[in-house]
């Protein structure tokens, strides 16, 4: 059986990782990325919730059976 020449496989992975990298740097180069977005100044109007004001039980607890 022939031997496998490993001799230029070095030269092989670090051509291929540069290729690689320079692919990468190319497909980020075109990559139009949205300048960010500026803070918008909003009229927050307060809401009158009856809620808000009183406080009322919305469900009955586990431990206690249902009341009808």
């Amino acid at each position: 059986m022939p031997q496998l020449n490993t001799t230029v496989w070095p030269t092989i992975i670090m051509s291929m990782l540069l290729a690689l990298f320079l692919l990468m740097q190319l497909k980020t180069l075109n990559t139009h990325y949205h300048p960010p977005a500026s803070p918008k100044l909003m009229n927050i109007k307060p809401h009158n919730n009856p809620w808000e004001h009183k406080w009322t039980k919305i469900y009955s607890p586990h431990s206690l059976p249902l009341q009808s």
